[in-house]
């Protein structure tokens, strides 16, 4: 698009301070959310396909770090947020279609690798707490 950009942990913006075109506010916004979706959704096909656990992770840590940031991470500073506002959808519109959509994908998952409600809640406990240390981390390091 041809914006000079800079880049955190969970944003992205052009270093002028404004883009080139508006346009391109919603298409970066758009961005991580696709992104999220099409990994997910490539990861479940590998889940399909070859039925192997070690693709799991690439299914359930995505739809994790949505959730996780979207409760914990301030609403209005996330994409969907912006997508939301941007397209004038109803506030949580966008999110909600999100997490919706990667929340079906761990389930498709989840049935075709067996993997019972008990052992998820190990994940999401064990998910939390390496998010945690990322975000640790993150506010250490700035």
């Amino acid at each position: 698009m041809g914006n000079d950009m800079a880049y955190s942990l969970n944003y992205t913006w052009p270093k002028s301070g404004r883009y080139i075109d508006a346009s391109h506010g919603l298409y970066v916004s758009i961005g991580g959310p696709a992104f999220t979706i099409l990994q997910s959704i490539v990861f479940l096909l590998i889940i399909e396909k070859f039925k192997t656990i070690y693709a799991y992770p690439f299914v359930f840590f995505p739809m994790f770090t949505r959730f996780f940031s979207l409760v914990f991470g301030g609403f209005g500073k996330q994409d969907e947020a912006r997508i939301s506002a941007t397209l004038e959808l109803g506030t949580y519109t966008v999110a909600l279609i999100v997490l919706l959509t990667l929340f079906l994908i761990v389930l498709r998952g989840n049935h075709k690798l067996g993997i019972s409600f008990k052992n998820n809640s190990y994940f999401f406990t064990m998910s939390t707490l390496c998010q945690l240390l990322v975000i640790g981390t993150y506010k250490m390091m700035s």
